[in-house]
Order: C-alpha cells, then sequence, then structure tokens
C-alpha cells in the first residue's frame, strides 16, 4: 500500500506564498506521474499541477505563473511552490501519484484571507 504524506499548507494573505511537500512511501520515479490537485468547498475535486517521471509538467490555467510543481530528487519529495496566492485559491490540497492506481495523500488546507 502505497502512502503519500503531505505538509506544509496553512494561512496566508493575499498576495503571499506557501510551499506543499510530498513524501510517498516508495521512490518518486516508480510513478507514471505526480501531481497536486485541490478541492474547495462545494467543488469539485481539480488538478493543480501535474509532473511526469521524465519531468514535464502541465499546469491548470488558474495557476499558470503563479505556481511551480517541482521534485527534490535527493529527498525522493514533490513540492508545489504557491505565489501571488488568491482567495479562489483556497482548498484542500491533495498530492497524487499514478502507477496502475491512483494514490491519494490525506490532503492539507491552504486558506487565503483578502
Amino acid at each position: 500500500q502505497v502512502q503519500l504524506v503531505e505538509s506544509g499548507g496553512g494561512l496566508v494573505q493575499t498576495g503571499g506564498s506557501l510551499s506543499l511537500s510530498c513524501e510517498p512511501s516508495r521512490n518518486i520515479y516508480s510513478f507514471d506521474h505526480m501531481g497536486w490537485y485541490r478541492q474547495a468547498p462545494g467543488k469539485q475535486r481539480e488538478v493543480v499541477a501535474t509532473l511526469t517521471a521524465s519531468g514535464l509538467p502541465v499546469y491548470a490555467d488558474a495557476v499558470k505563473g503563479r505556481f511551480t510543481i517541482s521534485r527534490n530528487n535527493a529527498k525522493d519529495t514533490l513540492h508545489l511552490h504557491m505565489n501571488t496566492l488568491k482567495p479562489e485559491d483556497t482548498a484542500v490540497y491533495y498530492c497524487n501519484a499514478y502507477s496502475t492506481v491512483n494514490y491519494w495523500g490525506q490532503g492539507t488546507q491552504v486558506t487565503v484571507s483578502s
């Protein structure tokens, strides 16, 4: 059973920055791709950013130019650096990893105050 342990998140003012981290229970390169999703209250879960095993990032239009997905090869972790945060970025953020099946982290709350 694969586990994804997330850390980071919290409360920040509009325009601020936050970083999220995800540590999988097995080698990060064993997954076809990994990514970050988010779910706001009353809304469906949506993709924020994904990263293929080869390192190709893909971003949702809403976060392009503000968020950066990256991988720390030495620590075997996935990260999401979020800049210029907006109230509409408020959501629970989930780490995702795919290898035949989808694996999910427990989620971490990001709240952006106006």
